[in-house]
């Protein structure tokens, strides 16, 4: 129950904070900002130095258990190459995973401990795969080399396909991808980069603000 209890929540929430830094430290205060702002659900990309222990910082802080709490908020693991890394991610504290491309041992490892998994796709053929090995949601990479009417596209012949978008989501397409059937949305760099570059991380709370209005608008403007 728990697995699609999750699943759930990330597509009610609908926008996942695809975060990369140079430290754990790093990272879990981009976190605390965009959860402040308002992205509840966060991956953890493994690209990030010891990320796991960002993982385990910021599973201690915060719950998936109850959305109207103070500390709620979903911590996963993304940039998960195989079930090994996937294993200790999940042992660190991550509540589901996200790979760059389809692993077949990562997500039946997944499955027997009733993780979401959210492997990369790029073709029909790797969706239909990741349908065939029991995934909930197959991540549309890299969403920059798409226009959002693939999705009407793809889930014309694959319905009961939950498609994600990861890379190239903004501010500025965001309602289109949503509008279009996004099941639920990644954003990366576009959330951190201004902060990063200006030292201030009080700007990743203000861009959250903004990517969760265009989310809502989006939502309540579906036909």
């Amino acid at each position: 129950m728990k697995k699609m209890k999750l699943i759930q929540q990330i597509h009610e929430a609908g926008v996942i904070a695809v975060l990369r830094g140079d430290s754990p430290e790093e990272v879990v205060r981009m976190a605390e900002k965009a959860i402040e702002g308002g992205i509840k659900i966060m991956e953890i990309t493994l690209t990030v130095p010891f990320a796991m222990e960002a993982i385990t910082a910021l599973s201690k802080k915060y719950s998936s258990a109850d959305p109207s709490a103070d500390n709620y908020a979903i911590i996963g693991a993304g940039t998960v190459l195989d079930s090994e890394t996937a294993r200790l991610a999940i042992l660190a504290g991550a509540e589901f995973i996200v790979s760059p491309g389809l692993d077949k041992e990562t997500i039946i490892l997944c499955n027997r401990y009733r993780v979401p998994v959210m492997p990369g796709t790029f073709t029909v053929n790797d969706i239909l795969a990741a349908l065939e090995l029991g995934v909930d949601v197959v991540k549309l990479f890299p969403g920059n080399l798409f226009s959002p009417s693939v999705i009407p596209s793809l889930r014309g012949p694959l319905p009961q396909a939950n498609v994600m978008p990861s890379g190239g989501v903004s501010l500025v397409n965001l309602a289109e991808w949503v509008q279009a059937g996004a099941f639920a949305v990644g954003i990366g760099s576009d959330l951190t980069k201004e902060a990063v570059k200006a030292g201030d991380y009080n700007l990743i709370s203000e861009k959250a603000q903004a990517y969760m209005r265009a989310f809502y608008e989006a939502k309540a403007n579906l036909k």
